[in-house]
């Protein structure tokens, strides 16, 4: 059976219990959307948003776990506290995470290999910087972070693949159509040579994704749904998302 597609929304350090207020909009607007809806709010929000969310449209996740499954890691945590607080997925690799805490490929895989261990589904961000693009070393990182992140354990069913240019995350500039269409067809030959069913894991696309460019992007071969920035803060942008991806 082929995996829905998702809408996946990243709120980052942003959103306070007032804010669960868009998740009920969501449910009430989109409540028979055909896409898989996910929103990974902050740590805070996880379990008052599954309560929020009850059995309803939208999955919670959460934006990052520790390895370990418990102990002295002050600040961190688990990926098995996410599914205790009713996470379904979580966020590893993001390029915030590996450019403001330095994490590695090897910590992106240790992360993924966790949320499996803990029986929720990682969403494994890959992407180039502006400097590596214009180097014209983008498919090359892609490839190797895709070697280094996604561990042996991956299925279609257990694990997503974000592709997030850095330079275009929170900026308002997206790359062409042909260049997500030539990174997310390397993404799904790598996955396909790799797992042999690689054309079941879901590509997402992110970057500066919003309504007025959603049905653009959604068109693209092996573009699956989007990864969510700004836009998934309120239900009026993240739902014209929504929309564009079912109308795909």
């Amino acid at each position: 059976m082929t995996p829905r597609k998702l809408a996946a929304g990243n709120w980052k350090m942003n959103g306070t219990i007032a804010s669960l207020a868009e998740v009920e909009t969501l449910m009430r607007e989109h409540g028979n959307a055909r896409c898989e809806i996910l929103i990974c709010p902050p740590a805070t929000l996880v379990h008052p948003m599954v309560e929020r969310a009850g059995q309803g449209v939208v999955a919670v996740g959460g934006q990052d776990c520790h390895a370990k499954d418990a102990g002295a890691h002050t600040g961190d945590i688990s990926a098995e506290q996410l599914r205790d607080a009713g996470a379904v997925y979580v966020i590893v690799g993001h390029s915030e995470r590996r450019a403001d805490h330095g994490e590695t490929d090897a910590a992106v895989a240790a992360k993924a290999i966790a949320a499996h261990r803990a029986g929720i589904a990682s969403v494994i961000c890959v992407g180039e910087t502006e400097a590596q693009r214009d180097a014209g070393e983008t498919l090359d990182v892609i490839a190797r972070q895709l070697a280094g992140s996604v561990p042996d354990c991956a299925t279609a069913a257990n694990t997503v693949i974000a592709y997030e240019p850095v330079w275009a995350i929170g900026t308002g500039r997206t790359p062409t159509n042909e260049q997500i269409a030539e990174v997310h067809a390397a993404m799904r030959a790598a996955l396909v040579a790799r797992f042999g069913d690689g054309a079941g894991f879901r590509l997402l696309y992110g970057g500066s994704v919003k309504p007025s460019n959603a049905a653009e992007i959604f068109a693209i071969a092996d573009v699956d749904g989007a990864l969510v920035g700004g836009a998934s803060l309120k239900a009026s942008d993240f739902g014209g998302i929504i929309a564009a991806l079912d109308a795909a």
